[in-house]
């Protein structure tokens, strides 16, 4: 079956129903027309995501509250943890992490590697492994 799209569909009916409304011609009898939505194309799949750029977003609305701008675990939200954020810039915490550790963090939050449920989980980045990467890069690049 061929896909109509909507302006020719409309069109089909119109022309259909036009012979019928004059006022010496009886009334067409509807005509039945098949609508069938197009399937999803390759073409209409999500653009590609600038994992950079989404993670550099990520760090600045889900991490610099707690964690601060520069990580350094002073965020305005951090005055009333305990225990306070890691300081991503101290180089003694970046020796005691791996790259697993850090990413493991980010997507299951700090219960998942024992440290305080404080720190949240963040699922919706399961699907996305380059901006998980790329918020670990970001972490990382903090180190003083």
């Amino acid at each position: 079956m061929k896909l109509l799209d909507p302006v020719t569909l409309l069109a089909v009916s119109v022309l259909t129903l036009l012979p019928g409304c004059t006022k010496d011609q009886p009334t067409a009898a509807p005509v039945a027309v098949a609508v069938v939505a197009p399937k999803p194309t390759e073409a209409v799949a999500a653009a590609p995501v600038d994992a950079s750029a989404a993670a550099k977003e990520i760090f600045a609305t889900r991490c610099t509250p707690c964690h601060g701008p520069m990580g350094a675990g002073d965020g305005p939200a951090s005055a009333g943890l305990t225990p306070k954020p890691a300081n991503f810039g101290s180089a003694e915490w970046q020796k005691s992490v791996t790259d697993e550790h850090v990413e493991k963090v980010i997507l299951y939050g700090g219960m998942a590697v024992g440290k305080s449920a404080a720190m949240p989980p963040n699922p919706d980045l399961g699907s996305k492994p380059e901006v998980v990467t790329a918020l670990r890069q970001h972490v990382r690049a903090l180190k003083k």
